[in-house]
């Protein structure tokens, strides 16, 4: 069943109409990276600590289901942006790409696709299964005591599915780098988790790694980055608001992300080497 739903996963994501740029039929992504995490694994609830109470865990998520079931499985996915697309915002220094921003917007209505269409697999195949992000009980949390956070983390949930390690700038280094989009599902399917072959939860970031690089900072436009961390409130009123505000029109999107911090950084495609090796 594991490797049936991969196939299906990987399938779709490379035929699906939706994941392609109706104008040259060019993919939004490359092949996905496709990860397991036990639903009662340890971080899970240790992450209602690291980010906040409000944060739930699988068996939350699928308690507020009626009926309430027991969950076993997160399934978890990375989807590498195209090489093309990130090729065009590394030559970007204030705003996104024309192609960065209609895949932040297209490409993720195509990422919510896919969490429904893992969903139907899996409920056709006689499991119970659900999106956290589109659950009725995701919401946002603006005033957390990390900023901004929500009710699921993708990024966490991807940690825990061992797809890769965090970054200087709150994002996930994958062994095929930094610019991708995340989604997850819950599942009562039982399967075995993935490793994690990290030895810390940063350990791919050169930053972390061995104080080098902080490339991302000097390619945040507002200053959002620094050798401290993130400013998620400085990032967010740049990227949903100023950014927006700028090009939407332009572009014909209504959300545009940004990504420079993503692209023209060593960590854009891959998990840098740097002088200590890391241990992926």
């Amino acid at each position: 069943m594991r490797e049936t739903l991969c196939q299906m996963i990987e399938r779709f994501v490379r035929e699906e109409p939706g994941s392609h740029f109706p104008e040259d039929g060019g993919p939004y992504f490359t092949e996905p990276l496709i990860g397991f995490a036990a639903a009662d694994d340890p971080l899970f609830t240790q992450y209602q600590t690291v980010i906040g109470p409000f944060h739930l865990t699988p068996t939350q998520f699928a308690q507020r289901e009626t009926p309430p079931w027991q969950p076993a499985t997160v399934i978890c996915w990375a989807l590498p942006i195209s090489e093309p697309t990130r090729r065009s915002n590394r030559a970007e220094t204030t705003y996104p790409s024309r192609a960065w921003a209609q895949t932040r917007q297209h490409g993720e209505a195509f990422n919510a696709a896919l969490r429904r269409q893992v969903v139907q697999f899996l409920v056709d195949a006689g499991y119970r299964a659900l999106a956290p992000q589109l659950h009725p009980a995701w919401r946002e949390y603006p005033e957390s005591p990390v900023g901004i956070a929500s009710a699921w983390s993708e990024r966490h949930a991807a940690y825990a599915a061992g797809l890769g390690t965090f970054s200087l700038n709150d994002a996930l280094i994958t062994p095929r780098g930094i610019a991708h989009r995340l989604g997850s599902v819950v599942t009562d399917l039982a399967i075995a988790p993935t490793a994690r072959p990290w030895s810390d939860h940063r350990s791919n970031c050169l930053w972390y790694r061995e104080g080098t690089c902080g490339a991302c900072i000097g390619r945040c436009p507002v200053g959002a980055l620094s050798k401290q961390g993130h400013d998620k409130g400085i990032c967010r009123g740049y990227v949903y608001g100023a950014v927006p505000e700028a090009v939407g029109e332009r572009y014909a999107v209504t959300s545009t992300g940004c990504g420079l911090c993503q692209t023209r950084v060593p960590c854009e495609d891959r998990i840098p080497a740097g002088k200590v090796a890391s241990p992926a």
